[in-house]
């Protein structure tokens, strides 16, 4: 870009911020004026006048400072226009003209490089770091050039080196944020030397130093982090009068952490002495117990222990305190000063509630070394004094409770079920009638299970009905309310603990932590439920909690075992099971059970190929069941099809080979054949068109599955294309699809369809709600064709075939209109005449039909007066009569006569006469 137009759009820029005050375009404004400065310089701006530049480096930095509008400038997008303003001032002779020029480019390259250094750009703080240092050399030397009053060059030198010290301590604090230790050391050793000059200054050096050691030690740089805080403690002691005694302790104190975390055994000299040199200057407890640590580290002596804890006993330190350092001492295994301190801790309490407190941590502790017997006895004390009217505050019986129970449970886990009774019963003697809370169910509880792998069974169901008594609706309550009702054959209430179990899952009450908590305990005692019931042989009970767990878990895993439990139980049970209400409800279940399964299987799996072989798997055992299923329910066709549905669903977790691709196409076909029934039989026209669109739907999905599965073989001989396609033409037929011809054309031509297929189309093509004559007629006569195109016809089929042809063609009690032209009727009865007379097998009752409507073809044309056709229908009628045998007897004299008197009734004219007594019927 051109420098001029670079500067003009420069100006531009600036000036529309500084006058403007669109939010919207602040901040690209700052970004833009920030990356534009560094193509700046005095040469692009020459027809800019120095006092015009200034004035805009003035107004800059003045907006950013008092920015007030309604977008307020972060302090990044602060210091970027501030160091815009800067360098736009460091262009201009005139501000290094005069000391109060320079003092302002100090003054501004101090400030932004204190933001950048705030923000963290610490390159730039740099840059602007040296840009001051630069800038103090000038002024110093402007200062000595000038020359002036002693006291007043003083007074300046000493301002200028105040600001020398403050951007030596910034170059510091950005070097070791950069982990450049060498260049900050440098930088604060400089400083440092400055102290003498500058005594004001040593409070702020010191705790920047303090604060590097801090920084460094959370990176665990040692060795650096002890430079920087012996430093701090260094520059604190330097100002003698105002010292703060506290501040350094709280040095010595980290200094004596980062030796030991640094390494105990090379620098414990140096630890111990930093901690004794901290308590000096101010004692406290953080102190003291850093000593015992370090002490303890260190591998000191019992002796120098038993020196260190009497140098706290005299401090008469706060108890808690005191029991720390007991307990850091039992934790590094100097149980014999352990003991013994808090021996002379016990002694010295003052309060009942601190000798309370004392002494149960020193059972806490004895229980913790296994010293038992001591433990009992002091409980025993301490049970004996609360009856006799020294009590504990009810905070001390929560924690004596706490530690009686985390031993009960320890005995219970390593299997000793009665010491962890023992320890239970020293907590319930601490119950009175009127305190008796959620804390004494759950005793009651823990109580009951040591009972039950104890065999004792009484005990533990009054132990279990104390708890049920005062806490009903707790789950873990229930749960041994169940195992109890188990172990006694109550199958009734055992599915009612069930049930309440189940309850706290559907609950839907806020999203509490104790609630989910409480849901996610339900499932856990759900499945543990299942398993105890099955191991005690109660197996409706443990359907019924597999149900409710495949239902209600969150657990992939988990829903997929309990399903997969759920139909190992229920399955061979129905089966032999007879058609029946309880069998429905059976089969209902096992719906709800696998379309739970479906759910989980179809949720995201991880990338790894065990994740996807997994599932694949998990799916081929549900899709085989819900098929069997499907097999099994083949009297209820839809639960039927919900079943073929599920199994095809679960197909497609599955990888799609020939095997899978078959069973997929049987499914949806099966659940076509269904949904068409149901669509017969809907009572509403909303319910036909739902139920035929849905299998409309299945049929595409067989087209699309049967394309991909004839890639993998030869399926000349299936019959699944010829069955889709029937099925598709009655769906589309039943909802009057007016692209039912087009959709038919291609049809006409396949070469492996068979008669029957035709006929089928026919009879389709007419049954109600469809009526498509036409498509009927066209259908009979390609059958038609077919069959006399066989090498040995079958007589019987064709038989049939030509009776629906004609009856289509010709309907019975036809007045007006006929739906063929009568020659190619005629072509019909004549082809059906040549197969008669050449066969023995045409069927005898097909012949009679023939016969008789032959014949009231004949005097229907007559009644039209088509007198030459009448005689020709009904003369061939006769020749059908020529063909009959047991029924010839009954029809010839009638026949015969009725004709001669036809032919008379031609020659004389007299057809109405002849019209009204000459109509057959196939009952006549």
């Amino acid at each position: 870009m051109d420098d001029d137009f670079l500067s003009m759009d420069f100006r531009e820029v600036t000036e529309n911020l500084v006058r403007n005050d669109n939010s919207r375009n602040i901040p690209e404004a700052i970004d833009r004026l920030f990356n534009d400065i560094a193509n700046i310089n005095r040469e692009s701006m020459a027809e800019v006048s120095d006092t015009q530049i200034e004035e805009i480096a003035v107004n800059l930095w003045n907006w950013a400072l008092n920015k007030r509008g309604s977008y307020h400038i972060n302090e990044e997008q602060k210091t970027k226009i501030h160091y815009v303003a800067c360098k736009l001032l460091s262009m201009c002779e005139a501000s290094f003209a005069s000391e109060q020029g320079i003092q302002r480019l100090i003054m501004m390259n101090m400030k932004i490089g204190r933001g950048w250094l705030d923000v963290g750009n610490f390159l730039i703080a740099d840059e602007c770091f040296q840009a001051a240092e630069v800038t103090l050399e000038q002024l110093y030397m402007k200062l000595i050039q000038r020359g002036s009053r002693k006291n007043d060059l003083t007074m300046e030198k000493m301002a200028v080196e105040k600001d020398h010290f403050r951007v030596l301590s910034y170059q510091a604090e950005s070097a070791v944020f950069q982990g450049d230790f060498q260049r900050a050391s440098m930088c604060i050793l400089q400083c440092k030397d400055m102290l003498i000059r500058l005594p004001a200054m040593i409070s702020y050096l010191h705790e920047l130093c303090y604060n590097f050691g801090a920084e460094t030690q959370k990176k665990n740089k040692y060795e650096e982090s002890s430079f920087w805080l012996s430093q701090s403690y260094d520059i604190g002691r330097m100002d003698k009068v105002s010292a703060d005694p506290e501040m350094l302790a709280k040095v010595l104190r980290l200094l004596a952490t980062n030796y030991l975390d640094w390494d105990d055994t090379k620098y414990y000299d140096k630890a111990l002495n930093a901690i004794n040199l901290a308590n000096k200057e101010h004692l406290n407890s953080t102190g003291l117990f850093l000593k015992m640590k370090i002490l303890l580290r260190g591998e000191a002596s019992n002796e120098e222990l038993l020196e260190a804890v009497t140098e706290i006993l005299h401090l008469d330190m706060p108890l808690d305190f005191c029991l720390n350092i007991a307990k850091l001492l039992m934790n590094h295994e100097r149980e014999s000063v352990g003991f013994h301190f808090l021996d002379v801790i016990r002694q010295r309490c003052s309060s009942s509630e601190n000798i309370g407190k004392a002494d149960l941590f020193y059972i806490d502790m004895l229980l913790q070394r296994k010293e038992e017997l001591l433990a009992k006895e002091k409980i025993e004390e301490i049970i004996l004094a609360h009856q006799t009217g020294r009590q504990l505050t009810a905070e001390l019986i929560t924690s004596l409770h706490n530690i009686l129970w985390r031993k009960a449970a320890s005995s219970f886990k390593e299997k000793y079920y009665a010491d962890a009774l023992h320890w239970y019963s020293y907590s319930l003697r601490f119950f009175s009638p009127d305190e008796i809370d959620v804390d004494f169910s759950k005793l009651q509880r823990n109580m009951a299970c040591c009972y039950l792998n104890l065999q004792q069974f009484d005990k533990a169901k009054e132990a279990v009905a104390e708890a049920e008594r005062h806490d009903p609706r707790n789950i873990f309550t229930q749960f041994y309310v169940f195992k109890i009702a188990v172990i006694e054959g109550d199958s009734e209430k055992a599915l009612q603990a069930i049930i309440t179990l189940e309850y706290v899952l559907t609950d839907e009450e806020s999203e509490d932590n104790d609630v989910i908590a409480e849901r996610d305990s339900s499932i856990m005692l759900l499945s543990l439920a299942a398993q105890f019931a099955l191991e005690n042989g109660q197996q409706t009970v443990a359907e019924k909690a597999l149900e409710y767990l495949a239902q209600r878990s969150e657990d992939k895993e988990q829903v997929l075992t309990a399903a997969k439990c759920l139909i190992h139980l229920v399955f061979p049970k129905i089966a032999e099971m007879p058609e029946s209400e309880d069998k429905m409800k059976e089969m209902d279940r096992l719906l709800t059970c696998l379309n739970r399964a479906f759910v989980k299987l179809s949720q995201p799996y991880g990338e790894e190929a065990f994740s996807l072989e997994s599932r694949a798997n998990e799916a081929q055992w549900f899709r085989k069941m819900a098929w069997n299923l499907a097999v099994q329910s083949y009297k209820v066709p839809v639960i039927m099809r919900e079943f073929f549905m599920l199994s095809y669903k679960m197909s497609q977790l599955c990888p799609s080979d020939k095997v899978i691709l078959i069973a997929q196409k049987t499914c949806l076909l099966m659940a076509v054949a269904v949904d068409l029934e149901q669509g017969k039989k809907a009572s509403t026209t909303f319910e036909q068109t739902m139920f035929l669109n849905r299998a409309l739907e299945e049929i595409h999905k067989c087209k699309e599955i049967w394309n991909l599965l004839k890639q993998t073989g030869d399926f000349s001989d299936d019959s699944f294309e010829k069955l889709l396609l029937l099925y598709e033409f009655e769906v589309r037929a039943k909802l009057n699809d007016p692209s039912l011809e087009s959709f038919l054309e291609p049809a006409w031509e396949l070469p492996h369809l068979e008669c029957k297929t035709f006929e089928t189309i026919a009879m389709i093509a007419m049954e109600v709600p469809a009526h498509y004559p036409f498509i009927a007629l066209k259908a009979l006569k390609k059958a038609l064709l077919l069959y006399k195109k066989e090498k040995s016809v079958n007589i019987s089929q064709y038989s049939k075939c030509m009776h629906k042809l004609i009856n289509l063609s010709v309907p019975d009690g036809a007045s007006n209109v006929e739906l063929c032209p009568l020659e190619e009727v005629w072509g019909f009865f004549e082809d059906a005449l040549g197969h008669i007379s050449c066969t023995k097998d045409y069927p005898e009752v097909e012949i009679l039909w023939l016969m008789i409507k032959s014949w009231n073809i004949g005097i229907l044309l007559f009644s039209r007066r088509k007198y030459l056709s009448a005689e020709k229908w009904c003369g061939l009628a006769l020749h059908f009569l020529d063909h009959l045998t047991s029924f010839k007897e009954s029809y010839e004299t009638q026949m015969n006569m009725l004709y001669s008197q036809l032919v008379e009734a031609l020659n004389n004219n007299k057809g109405p006469v002849f019209h009204e007594h000459g109509y057959w019927s196939k009952t006549d």
